[in-house]
């Protein structure tokens, strides 16, 4: 069997999901790869040089309604229309990820965490919403889990990544932590360009601060995941294992908030997922 387009975009993205995919059936694996590839595309819509912004998002959002009549033009919408005609993802999480990716075009300061969890809410959140249904799931309760763990695997990101938002104008931080800490914008951007430079005093404990947010929404999708729904939802527990390895590790390192990108090796994500396996099926 050839390989789908959804499946050649994830692995070409070097996403950490890679690794939590495999572990499912072929149907699911094809189902989940064209949703990764949507969300791939329509963020390099507004990330990318050249992504076609406003007009990119328009034009996916188009393949997406078509995909859902059964009337695709590309091969990733034909992947997508055969992905929502064997599972019941709704529409609107597709729409919500656009939605999500178009604020990135108009909007790049935050006031607030409410403010900023709207944004994560539509590009992440919505994202475990849609996967939910292609894991499968019983109980109403996995959808808290799925916007919990959505949450925290974008706040993850967010703090790793604020050099390379930096560069491209937008910072996710909230202003009102930066206020909070005594932290003025431009230090933090300061900081972000030139990782040697001193530091302001108020940037380590805001940094702590922002990673103790993400464990908490960690500890909420723990928290919140029903017991009966728990194998079905191996591939998200494994990425939540990997992004909070890469939280921690990001942690250690210091809070950096520029320089290279903390990432975590090969090996090391493929242990993550398999120590993650038998935790979740069989509770060791």
């Amino acid at each position: 069997m050839s390989t789908s387009v959804g499946a050649r975009l994830t692995r070409q993205s070097g996403t950490n999901f890679y690794y939590a995919f495999r572990v499912l059936p072929e149907d699911k694996r094809r189902a989940i790869y064209a949703l990764y590839a949507f969300c791939r595309v329509v963020d390099d819509c507004v990330d990318e040089e050249g992504g076609g912004g406003e007009e990119g998002l328009r034009r996916w959002l188009a393949e997406l309604h078509r995909a859902y009549a059964g009337l695709p033009e590309t091969e990733l919408g034909r992947e997508l229309a055969e992905t929502v005609a064997r599972f019941p993802i709704p529409r609107s999480a597709f729409e919500d990820v656009v939605a999500g990716c178009r604020m990135d075009l108009t909007k790049s300061r935050y006031a607030t965490f409410a403010d900023l969890r709207v944004y994560c809410e539509r590009v992440a959140s919505a994202v475990g919403l849609a996967s939910i249904e292609i894991f499968g799931y019983d109980d109403p309760r996995t959808r808290e889990y799925a916007t919990e763990l959505g949450l925290a695997l974008q706040l993850t990101n967010i703090l790793r990544d604020v050099g390379g938002d930096a560069s491209r104008g937008r910072l996710y931080i909230p202003l009102e932590d930066l206020l909070r800490f005594g932290v003025a914008e431009d230090e933090l951007l300061g900081a972000a360009r030139d990782p040697a430079a001193p530091r302001p005093r108020g940037l380590p404990p805001l940094l702590a601060f922002e990673a103790e947010r993400v464990r908490a929404h960690y500890a909420a999708a723990a928290q919140a995941l029903p017991e009966r729904d728990r194998r079905s939802m191996l591939a998200a527990e494994i990425m939540g294992a990997i992004y909070r390895e890469v939280l921690e590790e990001w942690a250690r390192r210091g809070y950096p908030v520029g320089g290279a990108r903390v990432q975590l090796g090969k090996p090391r994500k493929i242990w993550i997922a398999l120590r993650t396996i038998p935790r979740v099926r069989w509770g060791l």
